[in-house]
């Protein structure tokens, strides 16, 4: 107590608490944003927050490469035009700087070449490990401390393995949709409607991807825990959450281009920890979003709505 009254004490930090005071949330009645992030932080602090996106970090890289693999091998089947060359793209855009010359090639050989004899075998290992992601993502969630109620251990599996079902088609379905606003866009500009056709390409894909990475953030914060289904989908957490994941995968980038040495370091190996570093920051700010989601709500429950 000691402790905190002297914290108080000082002007500076005394200031912030009394301003954020004075903040009222809307929707929150008479709750400020000092409430808010009074229980904010104490989720965290209590949470055992780094174990948490250690764990859902090292699971999703588990995951990822098996989920690459299962939606390469089902592109050659794909009777679109250009579908592989704009999915190699797609995942090229993805994976973090100087990992493409590590990955493309295999990625590349994959999709170009089917292996029908692989798939039955690579369908259901991939979605094995894909659910085990998943399913630790929401494990992760359910550890939090503000979470009370959990879901049993079958139910939880059988839901996660939905998502992945349901994040896959997801991907491909974005993919199909980015080739068919191309087609639109070149249409326009051969009637003249526009100027530069490419600039407008790239707008209409960054667009897409945005709303797919929300889609699937809010898709996890949706069906990550028990008490999702009662919060809405479109929420603040996952808003902040797609804005720090784009807004960290440039500065990663930059980072990366203009200041790391990885690859001099550790030679192609290097791509593999700018990956799990990548990996490892993204799964902070899931973390970080579903807490701020989670301490709304129980302000919600505070307030008895």
């Amino acid at each position: 107590m000691d402790k905190e009254k002297d914290e108080i004490n000082i002007p500076v930090i005394r200031g912030l608490v009394r301003l954020s005071k004075k903040i009222k949330l809307p929707g929150l009645g008479d709750f400020s944003l000092y409430h808010l992030l009074e229980i904010y932080g104490g989720g965290i602090v209590k949470g055992s927050f780094s174990p948490r996106a250690s764990s859902i970090a090292y699971s999703f890289f588990l995951a990822l490469f098996p989920f690459l693999l299962l939606l390469l091998n089902l592109i050659p089947y794909i009777p679109i035009d250009g579908f592989q060359t704009r999915f190699l793209i797609f995942v090229e855009a993805l994976l973090p700087p100087q990992t493409t010359q590590f990955f493309y090639p295999v990625i590349a050989d994959i999709a170009v070449n089917p292996r029908g004899g692989l798939l039955s075998v690579v369908f259901f290992l991939s979605l094995f490990l894909t659910a085990n992601g998943v399913n630790a993502i929401f494990s992760a969630f359910e550890y939090s401390f503000h979470i009370k109620n959990n879901r049993g251990i079958v139910r939880q599996y059988l839901i996660a393995i939905g998502v992945a079902i349901v994040l896959a088609l997801l991907l491909l379905t974005s993919v199909g949709v980015i080739l068919y606003g191309e087609y639109l866009i070149r249409d326009l500009k051969s009637r003249a409607y526009i100027d530069n056709d490419l600039s407008w390409i790239s707008l209409f894909q960054f667009l897409i991807f945005v709303v797919m990475l929300y889609i699937i953030i809010a898709t996890l914060y949706y069906f990550g825990t028990k008490e999702g289904k009662y919060s809405k989908f479109f929420s603040i957490g996952a808003v902040i959450t797609t804005a720090l994941f784009l807004l960290t995968t440039y500065l990663f980038g930059v980072y990366i281009n203009n200041f790391s040495n990885y690859n001099e370091l550790y030679g192609s190996i290097g791509a593999l920890l700018i990956l799990m570093l990548y990996i490892w920051i993204n799964s902070n700010l899931l973390l970080l979003g579903f807490e701020l989601n989670i301490s709304i709500q129980r302000l919600r429950d505070r307030m008895g709505t």
